[in-house]
């Protein structure tokens, strides 16, 4: 299958500051692909330069076949750039908007209305409100329809669920899911670990560097240490506990538990359960548990494998 995204050896700083540390990642036509990490990692910087916007350090980009320092024109017509900050026109209204969008790559928002009719109408009741006095999810929905509006061989996607209601993320990958089944190449970022899961793949971002990339079943699947969840009545107590624990590889909270990872397997648990009882812990439980794709990134992060 053709690439239609092809980083190489990528390279980009700020001043002092290296922002990317040769990244190296494909992204084939038609896949889902997203970029996984915190803040301050480099998906910005990677979106901006694979949008034309920014010129790298070192390294290639293609997009589309193309070149993004020699042929950013033809790049820029085949693209759907969305960054991860508003950046429509706020005193035009959301019809205004997409036909301006539409606009300047001479086509009309009747001409493919039917790539973005489910996304437009939740918002066709505020057709002829000022896009600066939406909501997060309505501004993102408008965003979205003004970056396919011109029908895009490939999407580029800047963090699009940051600081929207849990139901217009989950609307938002749903919509995903549709285009990509239109044939549209997508490339997503995002600092929420558990939207990586709906990607057919994912890079692992930290730092600037590329820390893997495959399935993120496959990532599940790699991690190397046995992994449980502890809880006890005091849970401030215990994480400071565990963290002492001789026997313990890492530990940090994660939701209503804390996920622990042991140098060893089996036979330190119950010797662990005992310890947390004589420090004074009550209502003690120790499960094995699969990792997730957070727990893989912590377990990387925290191990001095960077």
């Amino acid at each position: 299958m053709t690439n239609n995204i092809s980083i190489a050896a990528l390279e980009k700083s700020y001043g002092g500051l290296k922002a990317l540390r040769s990244i190296s990642l494909d992204v084939a036509g038609g896949e889902l692909f997203g970029l996984i990490g915190p803040d301050g990692a480099g998906k910005t910087t990677i979106f901006r330069i694979l949008a034309t916007l920014l010129l790298p350090d070192g390294g290639s980009a293609r997009v589309c076949g193309s070149d993004v320092v020699t042929d950013w024109r033809n790049i820029r017509r085949r693209i759907g750039y969305m960054p991860g900050r508003f950046s429509l026109y706020q005193d035009l209204t959301v019809d205004e908007n997409i036909r301006f969008f539409a606009s300047v790559f001479n086509v009309a928002m009747r001409d493919n209305f039917d790539l973005i009719r489910d996304i437009y109408l939740p918002l066709s009741p505020f057709a002829n409100r000022r896009a600066g006095r939406l909501s997060g999810g309505m501004k993102q929905k408008l965003a979205l329809c003004c970056a396919l509006i011109h029908r895009p061989e490939v999407l580029l996607l800047d963090e699009p669920t940051t600081g929207v209601d849990p139901v217009s993320r989950r609307e938002l990958w749903d919509t995903l899911d549709r285009l990509k089944g239109m044939g549209i190449t997508i490339l997503v970022s995002t600092p929420y670990m558990d939207e990586a899961a709906r990607c057919d793949r994912i890079a692992l971002i930290y730092s600037g560097q590329c820390l893997t990339v495959d399935t993120p079943a496959a990532i599940c699947r790699s991690f190397d240490a046995p992994l449980y969840a502890v809880r006890s009545d005091d849970m401030y107590a215990l994480l400071a506990d565990l963290r002492l624990y001789d026997g313990a590889l890492s530990c940090y909270a994660f939701g209503d538990a804390h996920h622990l990872t042991l140098r060893t397997a089996a036979e330190d648990v119950s010797q662990l359960a005992s310890r947390l009882v004589a420090k004074g812990h009550t209502s003690v439980s120790v499960t094995p548990i699969a990792a997730g794709i957070e727990d893989w990134f912590m377990r990387r992060i925290t191990s001095g494998q960077l």
